[in-house]
């Protein structure tokens, strides 16, 4: 029995180790995990960043549309091109001043870049000249819905040059914007050859803006400072400086030298104003693109430009009385419809 109790004794005194030397490994073991706090969102104002952001991005990309209509339609200035020179001007001057109070770095303005750069910013100069001249003639609805086009002439360039493939939904969201631009034309009150043959050439111009960047932005790499792709705003600045000598050529061109000075809206204040707050705006945009790009994804800010100009489109139709009917209504509903539908089978 004493060896029994002895062994039993002995047997115990293991056992109660055991567990002692357990016990703080199951108190480990159940020790609860800390959950990990929620991740907040970046706050502007009270509000998130990307909401704030994504309102910026609207609010300036449809506002310069709206603006540069009503300066070129409401006070009887016959002289875009200027107004275009301006605007460029002050934009330049603007990326200039965020540099110079280190907001910015910007690529300084070198021979062998600005040699490289140049054929970009001549079709960039044909772009925005063309998109002014369009927008005197044509309606804000129509240039939302027309300036779909430039997707189709886009795809088509991929296709021939750098051989890419599409999906059938593509394609079908491309013919659907055709379909739509051509009956929006033909039932367009206020059709004229000249305001859509200016829009025809913008939307050649825009594509070959996306296109020819893609294959110019390696080569430009070489020659910046950092030997890294040139910034937004290094292209900004770049752009709308040196397109004031083609410009000045193109004023020369059509004869807006002639009788500038004594045009009557250069004496009316609103017109001053309207102006000015269309080449800050769209100067702001630059911003406001890079703001919600860095807060949202690429497909995102697609779906919200695309989305954002069907507000546009019904604000000009309504702030502009621009006349419409039924089937000229559906035709911009479509092709506005087509655009957003574009973003989302694309980024597939």
């Amino acid at each position: 029995m004493w060896g029994l109790r002895r062994t039993y004794n002995k047997s115990s005194a293991m056992s109660n180790q055991n567990d002692e030397e357990a016990q703080p490994l199951v108190a480990q073991q159940q020790k609860p995990i800390a959950a990990t706090p929620p991740v907040q969102p970046k706050l502007t104002c009270g509000l998130p960043s990307v909401l704030v952001a994504g309102l910026c991005y609207c609010c300036a990309s449809g506002s310069m549309v709206l603006l540069n209509k009503h300066a070129l339609a409401s006070f009887g200035f016959t002289a875009p091109t200027a107004l275009l020179c301006f605007q460029c001007l002050l934009a330049a001057t603007l990326v200039k001043s965020c540099e110079l109070f280190g907001l910015v770095k910007l690529q300084p303005l070198r021979k062998d870049l600005v040699m490289v750069w140049f054929p970009v910013n001549l079709i960039f100069v044909g772009m925005i000249g063309t998109s002014f001249y369009a927008l005197k003639e044509v309606g804000v609805g129509m240039v939302t819905v027309w300036k779909n086009l430039s997707n189709v002439v886009t795809a088509m360039g991929d296709v021939f040059i750098y051989k890419r493939t599409f999906s059938w939904q593509v394609w079908g969201c491309l013919g659907l914007m055709l379909v739509s631009a051509v009956a929006g034309a033909s039932t367009d009150a206020r059709f004229t050859w000249s305001g859509y043959s200016w829009q025809m050439a913008n939307c050649v111009f825009t594509s070959a803006y996306a296109l020819y960047l893609r294959s110019v932005m390696d080569k430009v790499a070489e020659h910046t400072t950092n030997k890294q792709k040139m910034d937004e705003f290094s292209m900004v600045y770049y752009n709308n400086l040196l397109s004031v000598p083609p410009i000045l050529l193109m004023m020369w061109y059509f004869g807006e030298f002639k009788g500038l000075l004594e045009q009557e809206a250069l004496r009316n204040s609103a017109f001053l104003l309207v102006s000015a707050l269309g080449g800050i705006i769209g100067f702001a945009i630059s911003f406001s693109s890079l703001w919600y790009l860095s807060q949202t994804t690429a497909t995102i800010y697609s779906l919200v430009g695309a989305l954002n100009k069907i507000p546009v489109a019904i604000v000009g139709l309504l702030a502009f009385a621009e006349p419409t009917n039924p089937k000229n209504l559906t035709s911009i509903v479509i092709g506005l419809g087509a655009g957003v539908l574009f973003t989302q089978v694309k980024s597939k």
